[in-house]
């Protein structure tokens, strides 16, 4: 089966696999604190060039759909969102009201399950809209597991920037602190659920890489950590640090401590290695307060980090979208919350 091509636009941590000029990093952190009060999923996204992200938040009683045409699925939005939208094209990742977040990271190893032929009756999921699936229709880890096992889509997407294939894989993590992650090998599913799925980077996936971890464990992080950009080397600095922060931090401290530990895996800013152009810059990184509601945000250029609390907006059905225009002018100036910022808007077009 062949890969699928994928649409750039959400897909911001994607490689291109057909051009010389590739990124080849994200990372994906998730902080549990004691008694599951404290709870952040951070995450950096890395491109060779700067991303134009916006922020939306949807409400809930939004009907959308999975594709413009042909076999899809069709659905009314049970929860509202905040959004990270690439190129005014695509989600790449949110947090629902509920406390649930979802992030897509590059991984080059998927193949995805697609149309088998023109009369494929099989509903089609576009990757633009397929984050908010999820954050639109479920509460739950455990709610999200449970329609995968019981339902059968294909994916669909289309090139970017001159030709620019992706392929990701995707992690969910809940209030419970229990994570579910979402590969594709040979155009089969697999699922892995649990609260020890604290990680995710990129290649390989995940049966490999808990493997180069655990060579990595033995060595002990407290002696020597493998310290480059490479995803498998992000993923085992992560995976040492979170597991030797202490745990029953309060709010500020945790978040300390999550902070720190993204800016451990993140690739600085206009950093590149001759010969080697799939090691690209962090371009921004997000953190989730699954139990607030409070989704963090701050660019590489931006003199702070601001959030979005979703606690404090109106999400009900007949709310307007709202959006935070990170390519204005007062960018610079963002700071703390920004509700204020703020503004209603029609919603983003769907790249298909």
């Amino acid at each position: 089966m062949k890969r699928n091509t994928i649409t750039g636009a959400f897909l911001l941590c994607a490689a291109a696999v057909s051009m010389p000029h590739a990124a080849d990093a994200c990372s994906r952190v998730v902080y549990l604190g004691d008694n599951n009060d404290v709870i952040f999923v951070g995450r950096t996204l890395d491109w060779r060039t700067p991303i134009p992200t916006n922020l939306y938040v949807y409400p809930a009683g939004m009907q959308k759909q999975s594709m413009p045409s042909g076999p899809m699925l069709k659905w009314t939005s049970k929860y509202g969102s905040v959004l990270a939208v690439g190129y005014d094209g695509g989600v790449t990742e949110g947090m629902n009201e509920k406390g649930l977040v979802m992030n897509g990271l590059f991984c080059k190893e998927s193949v995805y399950k697609e149309a088998v032929s023109k009369n494929d009756k099989t509903p089609v999921m576009s990757l633009a809209v397929f984050v908010s699936y999820f954050l639109d229709n479920f509460a739950s880890v455990d709610e999200a597991e449970s329609w995968l096992k019981a339902n059968d889509f294909n994916i669909s997407g289309e090139t970017f920037d001159g030709g620019t294939v992706s392929l990701l894989h995707w992690a969910l993590t809940d209030r419970s602190g229990t994570t579910l992650l979402i590969e594709y090998e040979s155009g089969k599913m697999k699922l892995f659920k649990g609260r020890d799925l604290q990680v995710l980077t990129n290649d390989p996936q995940h049966e490999a890489i808990i493997s180069i971890n655990n060579y990595w464990k033995a060595v002990n992080g407290a002696n020597m950590l493998p310290g480059t950009v490479r995803s498998a080397d992000r993923f085992v600095r992560a995976s040492f640090f979170i597991h030797h922060v202490p745990t029953n931090f309060d709010y500020p401290h945790a978040f300390a401590a999550i902070n720190s530990i993204m800016g451990n895996v993140a690739v600085p800013y206009g950093y590149e290695i001759e010969g080697e152009p799939n090691i690209s810059s962090t371009q921004w990184t997000s953190f989730a307060d699954l139990n607030r509601g409070r989704y963090y945000f701050r660019f590489a250029d931006n003199e702070g980090t601001y959030y979005i609390d979703l606690g404090r907006l109106r999400l009900q059905p007949g709310a307007p979208v709202l959006k935070l225009d990170t390519n204005d002018s007062g960018r610079p100036g963002f700071f703390g919350d920004v509700n204020g910022h703020l503004k209603k808007s029609e919603p983003f077009t769907p790249m298909w």
